[in-house]
């Protein structure tokens, strides 16, 4: 029989771990919840980095407790122990992600006429999906679980390979991953130069997790398990590692080129539609044209233009009128903007006939002409495609982007002319470690991404994005510029320190130099080694602690 605090001898006050450890049935169930909402304080735009500590310290402790469930689990395998586990798991990650991902309902709300209906399973479904990978993490930690200090590095080994998981099954979704509580502060950041997103995932559990073990020896002075000197020393490390790197690399920057950024704030409803295509097109050449540094008259100091994701209700290429109109507003300077993309499929002898395909591109133009495009390769479910399309579609379930849209299977680059090698991610495309340059091509001088965070209004989701974007900057060593259509539209260097950024839902541009890339970090010379270096030692460690107290 499970002891609860009721049953406790009345002459023992119960602390927090213990009370976490006996608790039972919904009770149980409510702490996972709730310490996994707290965790979410950590992402952006909170930043309250400790806050990680909550969902992490009562996750050993939820584990801890599945030994009442399972006498003897610590021992042997034992399927109840690993089921208990699996459900404080999943508990927990239902709480993390409905407190950290609520903003994606909004989007639903654009056209709520036809997506209102599908708010709860945003809100709901999509957290209970993920918190299925947490369930997963839990149960993989319970296989090698074992009293003491140990236990803390089988967290890490088993949480650590479910967000791995996360961000690559079923085509990824690597979005406030723990390792995102690192990130938020600036020289714990850097270590993503080492190890990258799932790297920082494994040492944030190893380090939040860690004061757990203060309260393994209850009536003892002891705050110094292990675990604990493990977590301190890393901290340490890091925080040393991180300054350096930030006091020793000041930001440079590439001569020649003035960038501006348009930022819109076009918001995504009916007004987004064909027919306001040429009063669209007119209030970004309007906004285009105003000058933010003293001395400057509209674009006569400016090299390049970037607009934002998705920024006509038409198709760029078929409209020679709106070539002309940008040619002579943006006195010929070259643009960069998002744009609807038109081709075709080749003829085969499978398929003779021509398909039609449509394209979330990136194009260039020079005067009235498009000398240069990139074709997103990284849709967004439910977004811009549906998966399961022949079981969900006949249930009347649709993609918020209407239409069929196209992969595009080209390398990821982008050469402009005056400007060096781009890596170019359109929107969700910057979210992915590892992903945003490719390994086998030369390798690029800065990453640009445009975007359309306009579906989320001003919630926490545009200030999430930026986050992750930025940290692709820290990982591969390049700059980054960032255009979207709401914001946070924003210039970094290859360090992650935001040079210059327009706030999030006002109108604007932004006039910046381009930052000048850093030598090949260690992560993007092998953007898997450090993660799996970490991996194997947390679970060689959980490993030995589990043999040795057998």
């Amino acid at each position: 029989m499970r002891m609860t605090a009721t049953t406790a001898p009345a002459a023992h006050r119960l602390t927090i771990a213990e009370r976490v450890l006996l608790a039972d049935g919904w009770t149980r169930r409510a702490i996972a919840a709730g310490a996994g909402a707290v965790g979410a304080l950590a992402l952006a735009p909170v930043d309250l980095a400790p806050a990680m500590a909550a969902p992490l310290c009562v996750a050993v402790w939820l584990l801890d407790g599945c030994d009442a469930a399972a006498p003897g689990a610590t021992r042997r395998f034992s399927l109840a122990g690993v089921l208990s586990a699996a459900s404080a798991g999943w508990w927990l990650g239902l709480g993390y992600f409905v407190a950290g991902l609520w903003w994606v309902g909004a989007a639903l709300l654009v056209e709520a006429d036809q997506f209102a209906w599908a708010l709860p399973l945003a809100l709901l479904g999509v957290p209970a999906i993920l918190a299925c990978f947490t369930a997963l993490g839990f149960a993989l930690a319970r296989l090698v679980w074992s009293p003491g200090s140990t236990r803390i590095f089988a967290l890490a080994a088993g949480l650590g390979a479910s967000e791995w998981l996360r961000g690559r099954l079923f085509t990824g979704f690597p979005w406030n991953d723990v390792g995102m509580a690192l990130a938020s502060v600036q020289p714990l950041a850097q270590s993503a130069s080492l190890v990258g997103l799932h790297g920082l995932d494994i040492l944030a559990i190893v380090i939040f997790a860690a004061p757990a073990t203060i309260a393994d020896r209850r009536g003892e002075a002891n705050f110094a398990t292990g675990a604990a000197r493990i977590a301190a020393a890393l901290l340490t490390l890091m925080l040393g590692y991180g300054a350096l790197r930030l006091s020793t690399h000041k930001t440079e920057f590439v001569a020649g080129p003035k960038l501006r950024l348009m930022q819109p704030n076009l918001q995504q409803d009916a007004k987004f539609k064909p027919e306001n295509g040429p009063e669209i097109l007119r209030r970004y050449l309007a906004l285009s044209d105003r000058a933010t540094a003293p001395g400057r008259t509209g674009v006569a100091d400016v090299t390049h233009l970037i607009w934002p994701e998705s920024a006509f209700p038409f198709v760029l290429s078929r409209d020679p009128q709106a070539l002309a109109l940008i040619s002579r507003g943006l006195m010929g300077k070259t643009l960069i903007t998002g744009a609807a993309r038109l081709g075709e499929t080749p003829p085969t002898a499978a398929a003779p006939e021509r398909r039609t395909k449509i394209f979330n591109a990136i194009e260039v133009v020079q005067g009235e002409r498009i000398i240069a495009s990139y074709d997103k390769r990284h849709l967004v479910p439910f977004g811009e495609y549906l998966p399961l399309e022949s079981l969900l579609r006949p249930l009347g379930v649709q993609q918020l982007v209407p239409g069929t849209w196209d992969r595009g299977d080209g390398p990821a680059r982008l050469q402009v002319p005056g400007l060096p090698l781009a890596a170019p991610l359109i929107c969700y495309e910057a979210i992915f470690p590892g992903e945003v340059v490719d390994a086998d091509a030369p390798r690029p001088q800065w990453l640009l991404n445009v975007t359309n965070d306009g579906w989320f209004g001003m919630t926490s989701g545009p200030y999430q994005h930026l986050a992750q974007a930025r940290l692709r900057a820290i990982e591969e060593g390049l700059p980054l510029v960032r255009v979207a259509n709401t914001g946070v539209s924003a210039v970094i260097d290859a360090y992650g320190r935001i040079i210059d950024q327009l706030p999030l839902g006002t109108d604007g541009v932004l006039d910046a130099s381009l930052p000048k890339a850093a030598p090949p970090t260690v992560f993007a010379r092998s953007p898997n080694f450090g993660f799996l270096l970490l991996l194997g030692a947390v679970a060689a460690i959980a490993l030995w602690g589990r043999l040795r107290r057998r």
